[in-house]
């Protein structure tokens, strides 16, 4: 067995990068359109309560991070401060989440690239061969994902600059006549969907032994991932309300090629398809990190098979947790819709948040003089966050509640079992 160590190979530029690679993607190319069918014109305001949502969040992320800079994100912290059963519950929530988000994710990236070619091919082929080539990508080792990703980043934001840029001048402000057509909680609905768009800003937490001088770039990045993403996500969605009118954006899976559209512009129409490509690539690449870094945490702290915890004697990566994961949600791909996997996303990641917001309170009164950073207006943060998180959470399908439900069961049920069994 090899070392169970990672190498720090990532700087500010990296691990942000590697943050907003993960959030700008199937969130605003695709879930917008989502959204917009509960919120209207007022997607807006939904993107800025999901984002205020998510700051609460990454101050709390950013605070453990940089006092446990270890791999593992969420389920190191709350087996750290709250209990290891905790932890692997969060751990194992996260996992499942994010292996949705993945299936997800996959269809999108299929969905835009069967639509530029020419000719037909089967949309499941495409899904699949694309995870599986970032599975291999992540397999070969972080240098090469981070630079893989860097590129992509500067890609997808270069393209919805431009679609801002050009939108911007064909806004019909008529299309702002009915802001709110479902009234605040419609707002609220959307707000519930769009939170799945934030969600990669743990994801730089959870690859806290490969960054460079931890406690202070991890804090720094995730800050500025999830405010540049913000920023973005909010003035997108206004010119892309702008120009369609809400009623024919809702429900697309296609909402920003579509606005396009509204230009008569098919050069930006085309730069947008390939722009929403990019982008998902990039948050499937982000979505493989994150996934395969949090089981390798959980096996090297002995809550999953030790194999897990290996790692490659020349890459340097944990290629085992790598390829199980990557197989897990390549299988998951044929199985779920768009919708339901964004909503069962949400849910089950805003249960984890919980545990993390609870972690970030008992951090400061397990160690009152800590000096790593501190979130302003401790302990008002963290409560906040929680309590909004649990806010979202009822803002969502009741059959999304039912599926994560059965994975806290099954989780909790996992690990009993798993410790009974240890301990005899």
């Amino acid at each position: 067995m090899g070392k169970l160590e990672l190498k720090r190979t990532l700087n500010l530029f990296d691990a942000t990068a590697i943050g907003i690679g993960a959030i700008i993607g199937a969130g605003i190319f695709v879930v917008l359109g989502i959204a917009v069918e509960y919120a209207g014109p007022g997607v807006i305001f939904s993107m800025i309560i999901a984002g205020t949502v998510a700051l609460f969040t990454a101050l709390s992320f950013a605070e453990l991070g940089s006092a446990i800079p270890k791999e593992g994100g969420t389920y190191e912290f709350a087996y750290e401060m709250i209990s290891p059963y905790f932890g692997f519950l969060s751990g194992s929530l996260w996992l499942f989440a994010q292996t949705v988000a993945g299936t997800a994710v996959s269809l999108t990236l299929a969905s835009y690239f069967v639509g530029i070619l020419p000719f037909s091919v089967p949309l499941k082929v495409v899904a699949v061969t694309a995870a599986l080539v970032l599975v291999v990508l992540n397999v070969l080792g972080m240098k090469y994902s981070a630079i893989v990703n860097n590129i992509l980043v500067v890609i997808k934001i270069a393209v919805l600059c431009l679609f801002i840029t050009i939108g911007i001048f064909h806004v019909n402000p008529t299309n702002y006549s009915q802001i709110a057509p479902n009234g605040i909680f419609g707002i609220l609905q959307g707000a519930g969907f769009v939170f799945f768009a934030y969600l990669g800003f743990g994801r730089i937490a959870a690859l806290g032994e490969e960054v460079e001088n931890p406690k202070r770039t991890l804090p720094l990045a995730i800050l500025l991932a999830l405010v540049a993403s913000m920023i973005l996500y909010v003035v997108t969605g206004f010119v892309a309300t702008g120009l369609l009118n809400y009623k024919l954006l809702a429900g697309s899976y296609t909402p920003i090629a579509d606005a396009a559209r509204a230009t008569g512009n098919f050069a930006i129409t085309e730069a947008v398809s390939i722009g929403a490509i990019v982008a998902t690539v990039s948050v499937l690449l982000t979505n493989l990190l994150g996934l395969s870094r949090v089981s390798f945490a959980i096996a090297r702290n002995g809550q999953f098979p030790k194999s897990l915890a290996k790692v490659h004697s020349r890459f340097g990566t944990p290629y085992i947790s790598i390829l199980i994961t990557g197989g897990l949600m390549v299988t998951l791909t044929a199985v779920l819709d768009l919708r339901q996997s964004v909503a069962i996303t949400s849910v089950s990641i805003l249960c984890t948040h919980i545990i993390l917001h609870s972690s970030a309170i008992r951090l400061r009164k397990k160690n009152p003089n800590l000096k790593t950073f501190k979130a302003p207006l401790y302990p008002l943060i963290p409560c906040l966050g929680l309590v909004s998180c649990v806010i979202l959470m009822f803002s969502l399908p009741s059959e999304s509640w039912i599926i994560s439900a059965a994975a806290i069961v099954v989780s909790s049920a996992y690990y009993y079992y798993y410790l009974i069994r240890k301990r005899r």
